[in-house]
């Protein structure tokens, strides 16, 4: 049950933004220094895993069962040895001084690392520039220039 609560709290923590103390600065610090990129890859891969999960877009990826649960449980490992192994310290710091919310927007910052590290990616980026063919450059300079853009038909 505590695991259900702690990766609800990093769920959380990853779609919203929270303020952290200077022991919640230290857990995601440490948390940043001690994932390697096989491990910010295990991170991105259950992120994507639980998106696609989502109706609206169940469509564009599957995720058998039996993959989403072997990402379950290596995300589960991954966030036990951050937190008791590689960032022990750091991570009782933060719960005895900031509370176990501490521990949720650490982990933001860690998926926010990981995140910035696959939109960097070139693929990733020649796809997501691929937009540009579809917007007519003629409205982005008029609203450059402060004028109301067309409505779309």
């Amino acid at each position: 049950m505590k695991l259900r609560v702690l990766l609800a709290l990093v769920l959380f923590a990853l779609s919203s933004s929270a303020s952290a103390g200077p022991f919640n600065d230290k857990l995601a610090i440490c948390l940043v220094k001690s994932t390697t990129q096989d491990d910010k890859l295990t991170l991105i891969r259950w992120i994507f895993a639980a998106m696609a999960s989502h109706p609206g877009v169940k469509d564009l990826s599957e995720v058998s069962a039996g993959a989403g649960d072997k990402l379950n449980e290596q995300v589960a490992d991954l966030f036990v040895s951050l937190l008791t192994d590689r960032c022990g310290t750091e991570t009782q710091e933060a719960i005895k001084y900031e509370g176990q919310g501490a521990i949720g927007t650490s982990f933001e910052v860690l998926g926010r690392v990981a995140m910035q590290e696959l939109m960097a990616d070139g693929k990733v980026s020649a796809f997501m520039g691929g937009i540009d063919a579809h917007i007519d450059p003629k409205v982005i300079e008029q609203l450059s220039q402060g004028q109301a853009a067309p409505k779309g038909d």
